[in-house]
C-alpha cells in the first residue's frame, strides 16, 4: 500500500495511480497517434507537458513578506482633475489600498490620463492623505515626467515628510523611448540625467522605487514572456549602471529599482513569469556583490488581453491574471477595467476591478500561503524554463550593447515582431480563443457605458533626433472587432446585418454538431447566421435560401449526407444564385468533388477565420 493511500483510507480499496498507468490509458485514446500531441508549445516554444510529477526539491522563491496583502491599487486617470479627486476618495473609502496615478501620455494610458500640470495634480489629491499607509505609484511619460516634482512639492507644503509615504515614482525612459519609437536624446544624455533626477528624489527622503523596469512595454506589443523578463533585466541593469556611475552605492541604487509586468489570463505562464523575475533579479544581484533582497513587482492585468465585445468576460480574465500574480507574490496589482478599451470606465466599472482583487483576497485568502506553487511540477518546469530562455535573451541584449542599443539597431523590436506575427496567426485561426469574440460572439449585446471624457491636451515631446521602431501596444481581438464594426455599419445603415444561410442537410443529429460550429465561426465576423430545422429535399432547401434574402450559404451535416447529398445541393444553389458556398468540415479526398459542385471554400477548425470572413465581406459586396 502507497503512503497516499495510508493517508487516504477511502483510497485504499483502489490500485496506487502511477504515470504507467496513466500513459497506458493515454494511448489507448490517441489510437497510436504520438503522444507529442499532448504537448503544448508557448509564443516562446518552451514545451508544457500534459502532466508532471511533485518536484521534491523546490525552495520557496522570496516575494512579499508571508501572509502579507498586495497592494490593491486603483488606476486613476480621468483628464478631469475633480473627476480624477471623486474617483481617488471612493477607491479609498471602498477597498483600494493605494492609486496608481496614469499620466497622460505615459506607457498604458491607453488614450486617456491625468493633467501632469502642478495645479491639475494638487485638486487630484485633494483630500487624499498621501501619509496614510496607502501606495502611491507614477505612470509617467515624456511630458509628465516632472509630476513625480510636483508631488513632492506637494507633500512639502504640507509638511508631510516623503519618508512617510509609501511612492514608486516611475522613471522610465527606456520604457518611454520603447513606445514612442523615438527621443530627443541619447542614453549616454538620457543616464545622467535619469541619475540626477533619482538623486534629487533621494535628497528628499524617498526610500527608494524611484525608477521602473516596466515589461508592460514588450507584453503590450505582442511579446513572449521571456522577452517580457528580458527586457526587464536589460533596463533594470541600464539604470543600475546610470545609478552607480552617479556615484551612488549599489546597494542603494538596487533599492531604488522595482519592475512593472503584465499578468494575464494564462494563470501558470502568468505564476512562472513573475517567479522567474524574482530568481533572474537574485541572480543580477549575486554577480552585483550585493546579497539578493526581494525585488518589488508591481502587476497590471494585461492590456492586449482587453475586448471590446463581450466585456464582461474581462471581467474572468482579470479574475485569472489577478489569481495568477497575487499567487505568484506579487507586491501591488492594477486591474485594468472592463471596458477600458471602450473608454473611460465609469463607477461600476471602476468598482469591479477594485472588488476583483477584495474578494480574492478577503473570500478567498490568497495572501495567506507564500508561493503555493513551491513543489508544483507544471509550474517549477516552467519558471525553469522560462529563467534560462529569459536569461539567453539578456544576454543577447547585453552582447548588443545594452537595451539601449538593441532598441535602437531594431534587434529586439523585430524579435517581438516574429512572437506578435504568431500570436495573430493563431488568433485568426482560432488556436487562441478570445471567447465572446472570435468564439460565441453575440450579436445581440449591448454596449456598455462608459465616461464622457477627452484626453488631456499634450505638448509635443522635443525633437525626434533618435528614431527606431516603435513597441505599439494593441489588443489581439482587433482583428475581430473590426469586423463586427463593419457588421454594425452595415445594419445602421441598411436596418439588418450581413447573413449567411445555413444549409443543414439532413437530421439535427447530422448537422446540429457542424451547424453550431458555422454560426460561432461567421457570428465572430458579424455576419448573422439563423438558425434552421434542417430540410430533407433539395428543392425546399433552395426555396428556403431565396427567402433568406442572402447570397452567402454554408453547407452543413455529417460526412455520410455529405456524400450523398453536398454536391447536388451545391449545384442547385449555385443555380438558385448562391455565392459563395461555404462547407462546415475538412473536404478530404472529395475536394475536388465538391469544388466542381461550386463549393467555394471550406471551414473547419483550425483554418484561417479572419481570412475567410475578410473574403465574404468582399464577396457579399460584389
Amino acid at each position: 500500500m502507497s503512503a497516499d493511500a495510508e493517508d487516504l483510507p477511502l483510497a485504499s480499496e483502489f490500485p496506487a495511480a502511477t504515470r504507467e498507468t496513466w500513459l497506458k490509458l493515454v494511448d489507448g485514446v490517441l489510437k497510436g497517434a504520438p503522444r507529442e500531441r499532448l504537448v503544448a508549445k508557448t509564443a516562446d516554444g518552451l514545451s508544457v507537458e500534459p502532466l508532471y510529477p511533485r518536484t521534491t526539491d523546490a525552495t520557496i522563491v522570496a516575494g512579499r513578506p508571508a501572509a502579507t496583502p498586495w497592494q490593491i491599487m486603483q488606476r486613476l486617470d480621468h483628464p478631469d482633475p475633480a473627476e480624477a479627486n471623486k474617483q481617488a476618495l471612493t477607491d479609498l473609502e471602498n477597498g483600494a489600498t493605494g492609486l496608481s496615478l496614469v499620466f497622460a501620455g505615459a506607457n498604458g494610458s491607453a488614450g486617456f490620463g491625468l493633467d501632469p500640470s502642478p495645479a491639475a495634480i494638487r485638486r487630484t489629491l485633494d483630500g487624499v492623505h498621501l501619509d496614510a499607509g496607502i501606495g502611491i505609484e507614477f505612470q509617467i511619460g515624456p511630458q509628465s515626467r516632472e509630476a513625480p516634482f510636483h508631488v513632492l512639492a506637494l507633500l512639502k507644503e504640507q509638511g508631510i515628510a516623503a519618508s512617510a509615504c509609501d511612492i514608486r515614482f516611475g522613471f522610465d525612459p527606456i520604457g518611454a523611448a520603447a513606445v514612442w519609437g523615438a527621443s530627443p536624446y541619447s542614453w549616454d544624455d538620457m543616464a545622467p540625467t535619469l541619475a540626477d533626477a533619482v538623486n534629487a528624489v533621494a535628497a528628499q527622503g524617498v526610500q527608494g522605487r524611484a525608477v521602473v523596469a516596466d515589461g508592460r512595454v514588450v507584453h503590450d506589443a505582442g511579446g513572449s514572456e521571456a522577452q517580457e523578463l528580458a527586457f526587464v533585466l536589460a533596463a533594470g541593469i541600464a539604470y543600475l549602471r546610470a545609478l552607480e556611475a552617479s556615484g551612488m552605492p549599489l546597494s542603494t541604487a538596487r533599492n531604488m529599482i522595482y519592475a512593472r509586468m503584465r499578468a494575464d489570463a494564462d494563470q501558470f505562464l502568468t505564476m512562472a513569469k513573475f517567479r522567474s523575475l524574482r530568481k533572474l533579479w537574485a541572480r543580477v544581484e549575486q554577480a552585483c556583490g550585493l546579497t539578493p533582497a526581494p525585488l518589488f513587482i508591481a502587476a497590471d492585468t494585461a492590456w492586449r488581453m482587453l475586448t471590446r465585445r463581450d466585456t464582461d468576460v474581462n471581467m474572468l480574465r482579470a479574475t485569472m491574471a489577478t489569481f495568477a500574480a497575487g499567487l505568484a507574490g506579487a507586491n501591488s496589482i492594477t486591474v485594468l477595467p472592463h471596458t477600458l478599451a471602450l473608454g473611460l470606465p465609469d463607477a461600476f466599472a471602476r468598482r469591479v476591478a477594485r472588488n476583483t482583487q477584495l474578494i480574492l483576497l478577503e473570500e478567498s485568502n490568497l495572501d495567506k500561503v507564500t508561493d503555493p506553487a513551491a513543489g508544483s511540477g507544471g509550474i517549477e518546469a516552467l519558471t525553469a524554463q522560462l529563467s534560462t530562455h529569459a536569461w539567453e535573451l539578456f544576454q543577447n541584449i547585453e552582447k548588443a550593447g545594452g537595451i539601449w542599443a538593441a532598441l535602437a539597431s531594431n534587434m529586439l523590436q523585430g524579435q517581438i515582431s516574429d512572437v506578435r506575427t504568431l500570436r495573430e496567426k493563431n488568433v485568426a485561426r482560432r488556436k487562441d480563443v478570445i471567447t465572446g469574440t472570435s468564439e460565441f460572439a453575440n450579436l445581440l449585446e449591448k454596449s456598455p457605458s462608459v465616461l464622457p471624457a477627452r484626453p488631456v491636451a499634450l505638448e509635443a515631446y522635443g525633437d525626434a533626433k533618435y528614431t527606431f521602431d516603435a513597441l505599439t501596444p494593441y489588443r489581439l481581438a482587433e482583428p475581430f472587432e473590426a469586423l463586427r464594426d463593419v457588421s454594425d455599419e452595415i445594419l445602421a445603415r441598411t436596418g439588418s446585418r450581413p447573413k449567411v444561410f445555413l444549409a443543414n442537410l439532413g437530421t439535427p443529429e447530422s448537422f446540429t454538431t457542424r451547424a453550431t460550429f458555422a454560426k460561432n465561426f461567421f457570428e465572430a465576423g458579424g455576419i448573422e447566421a439563423p438558425d434552421n430545422d434542417g430540410f430533407w429535399e433539395i428543392p425546399t432547401l433552395v426555396h428556403h435560401f431565396k427567402k433568406a434574402g442572402t447570397s452567402l450559404v454554408c453547407l452543413c451535416s455529417s460526412d455520410a449526407v455529405y456524400a450523398t447529398n453536398a454536391a447536388d445541393a451545391a449545384k442547385a444553389l449555385a443555380e438558385a444564385g448562391a455565392a459563395p458556398i461555404y462547407l462546415a468540415g475538412r473536404p478530404g479526398e472529395k475536394e475536388a468533388d465538391y469544388r466542381a459542385a461550386a463549393v467555394s471554400d471550406f471551414i473547419f477548425a483550425g483554418s484561417d477565420v479572419l481570412a475567410t470572413l475578410r473574403a465574404a465581406y468582399q464577396e457579399a459586396k460584389q
